[in-house]
């Protein structure tokens, strides 16, 4: 798809996740590069912006919310209802980053119309809200007990296929990416939307 557009001019986004990159002073920053594995889109893109193709990257938080979400955050609930607690992985500080839905739409724009090739943006409102924090919050709106998970076996037969991800402590900022599109999140937080719309 790049070389399709070489010498074109035409911009392409590439998306990706962000979660077990690399951090930078505790935190995933535009200048840290994710793995090539599992993942090589991000490490295809910044190839090919290398050749002079009008490439870059957005990195979306794990959690991009709203109302209608059906992904990581609907899941935990539905798990927690499952199996009768609101559950989190050892002492649940290992954080996520999140944005929501309309700040990420916002940021792809302003990618598209003024982004620079080879750029990676951070798509990052909450830097990192603990895994124990969302689970303070099923918990609270579901009436269940929290419950720490301790062992492999534990995380793997409540999470199911989410239990590779739930462990990752991947806090992030955009501060790079606020300042070279010059967008600001503006909407509601992870936890707030949690409450308000997703029970």
């Amino acid at each position: 798809m790049g070389e399709a557009i070489e010498g074109t001019g035409k911009v392409m986004l590439v998306t990706t996740g962000m979660l077990g990159t690399p951090k930078t002073d505790g935190f995933v920053t535009e200048a840290d590069a994710l793995p090539e594995l599992p993942r090589s889109s991000e490490a295809t893109a910044i190839a090919l912006a290398e050749k002079g193709i009008n490439v870059s990257v957005v990195r979306l938080s794990p959690s991009v919310h709203d109302k209608g979400d059906r992904n990581f955050i609907p899941f935990m609930i539905r798990q927690g209802i499952k199996n009768g607690v609101a559950a989190y992985v050892g002492d649940g500080n290992n954080r996520w980053p999140a944005i929501h839905r309309l700040d990420a739409a916002h940021l792809f724009r302003l990618a598209l119309e003024k982004g620079a090739k080879g750029q990676r943006y951070n798509a990052v409102a909450d830097e990192g809200i603990t895994i124990r924090e969302i689970a303070e919050v099923i918990a609270e709106k579901m009436n269940l007990p929290l419950k720490p998970l301790l062992t492999e076996e534990e995380v793997t037969a409540h999470f199911e296929w989410l239990s590779w991800f739930v462990g990752f402590d991947s806090p992030a900022t955009s501060y790079k990416t606020q300042e070279i599109l010059e967008w600001t999140p503006t909407h509601i937080g992870l936890l707030d939307d949690m409450r308000e719309n997703y029970f």
